[in-house]
C-alpha cells in the first residue's frame, strides 16, 4: 500500500490531542465532584464500571481519527481484479506465398475463413483487432467488437510483398497501446538484429497477439527484438505456422485487383511456376516462447480451425492500482456512530 498524500499524515497529531483534552477534561471533572456531599455513593457507582466500558465510547473515537487521517491521504493499493476489457491481436500475413494453393483454394483464404470463424464466435467478449503485414505492417481493424466491421476487415484482406513478422509484433502493440495506456507504446526504432535476453514479466497483460505466417521475416525490424518489447509490456505472442512444408505447389490469389481494399500492392492472379516457401519455425518458437505464449503448426484448413479454437481467449483476473481511502472513510464513520451509540447508551459516572 502507498500514499498519494502522505503529508496528510500529520493530521494524526490530533490523536495525542484529543487524548490530552479528555484526560483534562476527567481531571476536571473529578475536582468538580468534590463539592457533592455524597461524594461515597458516587464512588460506589464508579466501581461497579470496568475501566474498559467507560472509555471504550472514546477509544472508537480516536480509532475513527486514525483511520480517518490515512482516509485523508489518499492510500492505494495493488488488488486483482478480474479483466472484461481485454484485447486479441490478429495479425495475418499477407505476403505473396499466402497464394500458395497446397491448402485450396489458397492459404489467404483459408486462413480469412478461419479468421472470421473466430471473430463470430468469440463468446469472452473481448476485443478483437485486424494487423496485416506483408513488406510493412498496418493496422486495419482497431479492437472492436462490432462483428461487421471485423468481417469487413478480414474479407478485404489482399497480398502484397515481403514479409515483415517483427513489424507485425510492434504494430500490435501500438494498437493494443492505444486501447490500455498501461501498455506502453513500441520503439519503433527498433535495432535490425537480436539485443540481451529481456527477463519474463512478473505477471502477464490480458491482452493477446496471434501472428500467422507462413514463411520467414525478410522486411522491417528483427523478429527476436520487436519480441522483446512484447516481453517488456508483458503481452504474450501466439505464433501460427501455416501451410504444408516443401512446397512446390502453384500460387493463385484469384482474379480480383490485388492493390484494392487493403492489399500491400503486388501482381495479378499468378497460375504457376511455383516454389519452395518455408515456415521459420525457430523464429516462430522463440517468439512464442519468451513471451509466454505458444508456437502452432497447421497444415490444413482444418487444423488452423482447430488451433484459432485452442486460443486463450477466456478473461483473466489482473492486478489494478486503486484507491482505497472510501474504506478507510466507512471504518471511521462507523466508529463514529457505535461511539456515539455507546455512549448515548451508557452514562458513566466519572
Amino acid at each position: 500500500m502507498s500514499l498519494l498524500w502522505p503529508g496528510f499524515l500529520y493530521s494524526l497529531v490530533l490523536i495525542p490531542l484529543a487524548a490530552a483534552v479528555y484526560i483534562w477534561f476527567l481531571r476536571r471533572r473529578r475536582r468538580f465532584a468534590v463539592r457533592y456531599s455524597s461524594l461515597s455513593l458516587v464512588r460506589e457507582a464508579a466501581a461497579k464500571q470496568s475501566w474498559l466500558r467507560r472509555h471504550f465510547p472514546f477509544i472508537l473515537f480516536l480509532l475513527a481519527l486514525a483511520s480517518l487521517g490515512f482516509a485523508l491521504s489518499r492510500p492505494v493499493a495493488t488488488v486483482i481484479v478480474p479483466s472484461n476489457k481485454a484485447t486479441v491481436i490478429l495479425a495475418v500475413d499477407v505476403s505473396l506465398s499466402m497464394c500458395s494453393t497446397d491448402i485450396p483454394p489458397n492459404r489467404l483464404e483459408v486462413a480469412k475463413d478461419s479468421a472470421l470463424t473466430f471473430v463470430q464466435e468469440n463468446s469472452s467478449g473481448r476485443q478483437v483487432g485486424i494487423v496485416a503485414f506483408a513488406g510493412f505492417a498496418e493496422l486495419i481493424q482497431p479492437p472492436t467488437n462490432d462483428l461487421k466491421s471485423l468481417e469487413n476487415a478480414i474479407g478485404y484482406l489482399s497480398p502484397g510483398r515481403r514479409t515483415a513478422i517483427g513489424s507485425a509484433i510492434l504494430r500490435s502493440l501500438d494498437a493494443i497501446s492505444e486501447v490500455d495506456d498501461r501498455v506502453a507504446p513500441s520503439a519503433l526504432d527498433s535495432s535490425t538484429g537480436p539485443t540481451n535476453p529481456v527477463q519474463a514479466p512478473v505477471e502477464y497483460s490480458p491482452h493477446i497477439i496471434v501472428l500467422l505466417t507462413d514463411g520467414a521475416s525478410n522486411a522491417g525490424p528483427f523478429p527476436l527484438s520487436a519480441a522483446e518489447q512484447a516481453v517488456e509490456r508483458g503481452v504474450r505472442v501466439y505464433t501460427i505456422g501455416f501451410g504444408t512444408t516443401h512446397n512446390t505447389s502453384p500460387m493463385n490469389c484469384g482474379d480480383g485487383d490485388l492493390f484494392g481494399g487493403f492489399g500491400f500492392g503486388g501482381g495479378g492472379g499468378f497460375g504457376g511456376g511455383g516454389f519452395r516457401r518455408e515456415i521459420d519455425e525457430d523464429t516462430l518458437k522463440q517468439v512464442a516462447g519468451m513471451t509466454g505464449g505458444k508456437y502452432y503448426v497447421a497444415e490444413s484448413a482444418g487444423e488452423l480451425r482447430n488451433v484459432f479454437a485452442d486460443l486463450p481467449t477466456y478473461v483473466i483476473a489482473t492486478r489494478e492500482t486503486t484507491e482505497i481511502s472510501v474504506f478507510f472513510t466507512a471504518i471511521a464513520a462507523l466508529m463514529t456512530f457505535a461511539a456515539l451509540v455507546l455512549s448515548s447508551l451508557r452514562h458513566p459516572l466519572l
